[in-house]
């Protein structure tokens, strides 16, 4: 094993860990917009709202990632609208192309998950608010988004994990992300075995990081199902604490 290799690899891999980061990053905050005002309709919608988004789920859910990352990037260039369009200088770049892909997928699966958590917050706290003369629109924003929110965050943990993992396909489009970078190292160097570990050591880090942080996240937001040091102190630890 060449460690120096390694070692001198690591500076390349970060410029593209960046990049690999960038697109997550942005891929969540997109994905998670479009995705609570359709979770929302999703759980609460009439069966005629329902059906689109039903849709849309499905299709993103049950297609692969690298499917849709080419036919954003390969099957937007076949419409002739779309390359004298306005648009067709960011649509022609494979990081745009890769968000778009990206940002879509994580946004149906988002939904999904954002549905199981409203359709999944306790029925008595909901007629609780109601009875409290608590508007529809109150009883959303108050009541049932903040729970559903607490709940959600290990399916969604999981979820930016593997959007994390995913971004590599964007390496396919010649997007010079963490993958990709690794790829290039590979090909002129004919050491796959040591570049491909220290780019899997770089995922592994930026994954550690993201789990902590949904980790303080569900801490922070379950305070009050953590009971108090002094109630939960017997008389005896009292006693001998004075």
């Amino acid at each position: 094993m060449d460690v120096s290799l390694m070692i001198d690899s690591v500076p390349r891999l970060l410029e593209g860990a960046v990049v690999t980061l960038k697109l997550l990053l942005l891929t969540e905050i997109i994905g998670f917009v479009f995705a609570l005002p359709l979770g929302i309709l999703y759980a609460n919608g009439s069966r005629a709202v329902r059906a689109p988004i039903y849709g849309f789920v499905y299709f993103f859910r049950g297609t692969p990632l690298l499917v849709q990352i080419f036919i954003v990037y390969y099957g937007l260039a076949q419409f002739e609208a779309v390359r004298h369009s306005l648009l067709w200088p960011w649509l022609r770049q494979p990081f745009v192309c890769a968000l778009i892909a990206c940002a879509l997928h994580s946004a149906a699966y988002t939904t999904n998950i954002l549905r199981g958590a409203i359709q999944a917050v306790p029925a008595g706290e909901v007629e609780a608010a109601r009875a409290c003369g608590m508007s529809a629109f109150q009883v959303q924003r108050l009541i049932v988004l903040p729970v559903a929110l607490r709940l959600m965050l290990p399916a969604y943990s999981n979820q930016a994990i593997g959007m994390l993992k995913g971004t590599s396909l964007a390496s396919t489009i010649t997007l010079m992300e963490l993958t990709g970078v690794a790829n290039t190292i590979v090909a002129s160097t004919f050491s796959p075995y040591e570049i491909f570990i220290m780019a899997a050591l770089i995922y592994l880090a930026i994954t550690l990081v993201i789990t902590r942080c949904f980790k303080f996240a569900e801490y922070a937001l379950s305070k009050h199902q953590r009971p108090l040091a002094s109630a939960a102190a017997t008389p005896e630890q009292v006693r001998h604490a004075d």
